[in-house]
């Protein structure tokens, strides 16, 4: 989502009276009318586009506006391409877990931080295990101890309602 798209100034839209020109080689023109300035271009065939509208003058340059529309685009998307997106990535224990399934939760949870993700533990308390979350906060330091080789803490565990949840994240590379 895009907040504020100013508009590129091309050709008639440029109303300044004084305007710094760049040609298409790059070399600087000087200070111009626009009148000049867009006769300029129009020999060469190029647009003229407004570049540094807060300059003091304004600065504006001689080229193909749609071909740099298009380099642009091209950027942009090659930029999408690169991103990495952080996924959360949830692993539920239960309080009377047993070793080989804790292991295999733990497993699954350093499977997921070295992809790059988050992970959120969560336990869930049911019946009369809610008196006894203090069992719950030793698992949950258990596993966040077991994994701190590969994870940070984001946010510690903390009860809400009848769940404990505890956030990691991935150990930033050196």
């Amino acid at each position: 989502m895009v907040i504020s798209k100013h508009e590129i100034q091309i050709n008639e839209d440029i109303r300044d009276s004084e305007l710094r020109i760049i040609s298409a080689g790059g070399e600087q023109l000087g200070i111009m009318s626009a009148e000049k300035a867009l006769d300029l271009a129009a020999k060469e065939d190029l647009d003229l586009v407004k570049i540094a509208p807060q300059a003091k003058p304004p600065v504006c340059k001689i080229m193909d506006y749609g071909k740099y529309k298009f380099e642009q685009a091209k950027r942009e998307k090659e930029a999408r391409k690169n991103q990495k997106i952080v996924d959360t990535k949830e692993v539920r224990l239960s309080l009377n877990i047993d070793t080989h399934d804790f292991n295999t939760k733990l497993n699954n949870a350093i499977k997921f931080l070295k992809h790059g993700d988050k992970v959120k533990v969560s336990i869930r308390f049911r019946g009369r295990e809610m008196g006894h979350s203090e069992f719950g906060y030793d698992l949950m330091n258990r596993f966040s101890e077991a994994c701190s080789e590969y994870a940070v803490i984001n946010k510690p565990a903390k009860l809400e309602g009848r769940n404990m949840l505890m956030f990691l994240s991935p150990k930033p590379n050196k």
